[in-house]
């Protein structure tokens, strides 16, 4: 085929349109969306039915780059801080200390099952270090999971913002292979550079576009999610052009913005929405393409013990060690060491060492390939199964409830939660009328046991109860998480 401008254009736009269709039948298969859109990418590919030979290692990682930043944006948009808050510091220990436990474990038994050198084998580990937003985003919303006491925030405040540290471990152990006489040592202020020129280069910037949102006054509403665009954009692009981690810059600068009020919020966050499964698309579709099946095979049986060993040994001993000093019980441990999906950033990440030109750098993409699919195809279509058997599964009636919103303006609406009352939990034996409830907030329903109850303000809080409440506004909701004294 002649690869004319117009010839790329009509094979994006049909990849895109059976990819989007594609998806319809994830959610009665069980196959992740995800999923999906790679095995298109590797039917269109030189060694699938399309025929279509790409090896742009340069174009994937470029590609690859703006759209995690997109992703990892639009995710930070969506992260409320009420939401966060109780768990912020076992989030910060998840995406921080579990990313390293994790690279040091699998590097050490990569290099002790391989030919890898042990720096190799660090390397490799560092690469799927991280888990993955777009896949943990994309499979936790689209199956509609609902999970108690606070998982499911955990869960994706860890998946939003653990690709710096993984970034910071990729490139940093790259810059050691590449440059022998370079020191390890060398690597712990280059760390605190990058994360605190990314985080204050993160929230300065996000103040920065709220400023700017709301003052420009701009006569065209078309133009706000371009000003935006541009914005983000240049967030992750400035960080990095100083040496600070562009990842972690654009995240904050979401989350900043996501939490504050400005114009025309609510279509800009769902016109990022839409970016965001844009370039998920985008990113899977092309990192298929860039796959040789022919080539993987030698590296299936390395792979695939790499990939039981990261899922079955790495990652919950990582989870365990950096949750010990917080409140959790083992179930819940389990269930997080679980969703330790992999997905596009690895893939993205394994470029880097090729671009550099890193001994063995194609047989580690082959391997972190196989790593991303066996993830995806065992963590990712039984996470429902296995919160079930966890018993860490919102009830089905409530989970539908819970997701409800009620639009009531640009930027306000009321949000109905559901929260389950711990045994410690100080509202035990309390009657409603007892609770210092906020005034703005209610009770709709408890489930206990078996059945549902309408409450009234003699009704007695116990320990289980299942509550569907409904706030004012989402800056109740911590508050009715105090009064109810859940973690």
């Amino acid at each position: 085929m002649n690869f004319t401008f117009e010839n790329i254009l009509l094979g994006c736009s049909i990849l895109l349109f059976i990819g989007i269709i594609a998806s319809k039948t994830s959610g009665k298969t069980g196959v992740p969306v995800l999923l999906l859109f790679l095995g298109i990418g590797m039917l269109a590919g030189s060694d699938g039915i399309g025929g279509i030979y790409f090896d742009n290692y340069k174009a994937a990682e470029s590609l690859g780059s703006i759209s995690l930043a997109l992703i990892i944006f639009s995710g930070g948009l969506d992260t409320k801080w009420e939401s966060i808050k109780p768990i912020l510091w076992r989030g910060v220990s998840l995406s921080t200390l579990s990313v390293l436990i994790t690279a040091l474990v699998v590097g050490v038994f990569v290099s002790w099952i391989s030919d890898f050198s042990l720096l190799e084998g660090l390397l490799l580990g560092s690469i799927v270090s991280s888990t993955d937003a777009a896949a943990v985003f994309s499979i936790l919303r689209t199956k509609n999971i609902g999970l108690k006491r606070n998982l499911r925030p955990t869960l994706e405040f860890e998946s939003g913002s653990n690709d710096p540290m993984a970034y910071f471990l990729t490139i940093g152990v790259t810059g050691l292979l590449v440059n022998p006489e370079s020191s390890i040592i060398s690597l712990i202020p280059s760390f605190f550079i990058q994360m605190i020129l990314g985080s204050l280069g993160g929230y300065l910037m996000g103040r920065v576009s709220l400023w700017l949102i709301n003052h420009i006054k701009l006569e065209n509403d078309g133009l706000y999610p371009v000003l935006t665009l541009s914005l983000a954009i240049f967030t992750f692009a400035g960080t990095n052009y100083v040496n600070g981690n562009g990842f972690l810059a654009i995240y904050i600068a979401g989350m900043v913005m996501g939490n504050n009020n400005f114009i025309h919020k609510k279509s800009l966050i769902r016109f990022y929405d839409g970016v965001a499964w844009l370039m998920q698309i985008l990113l899977f579709i092309t990192l298929g393409l860039l796959v040789f099946p022919k080539q993987i095979v030698p590296v299936i049986g390395i792979g695939l013990l790499v990939s039981l060993f990261l899922i079955f040994v790495a990652r919950p001993l990582s989870v365990f060690i950096s949750l010990l000093f917080f409140r959790m019980s083992v179930r819940e441990k389990v269930y997080i060491s679980w969703v330790g999906l992999r997905g596009a950033v690895p893939i993205v990440f394994a470029t880097y060492p090729l671009l550099s030109g890193v001994n063995q750098a194609e047989t580690m993409f082959h391997i972190v390939f196989i790593i991303v699919l066996t993830s995806v195809i065992l963590q990712g279509t039984t996470l429902g199964v296995v919160a079930n058997w966890l018993h860490l599964s919102v009830p089905e009636k409530l989970r539908r409830k819970s997701a409800l919103e009620l639009e009531l303006a640009d930027n306000e609406k009321n949000a109905l939660i559901e929260v389950e009352i711990p045994p410690q939990s100080k509202a035990v034996g309390k009657t409603i009328v007892g609770l210092d409830f906020p005034k703005t907030s209610l009770i709709v329903m408890i489930k206990r046991d078996n059945g549902y109850i309408v409450p009234n303000g003699a009704t007695e809080i116990k320990s289980g109860d299942n509550m569907l409440i409904m706030a004012a506004d989402e800056r109740e909701i911590d508050r009715v998480h105090q009064v109810l004294d859940i973690a």
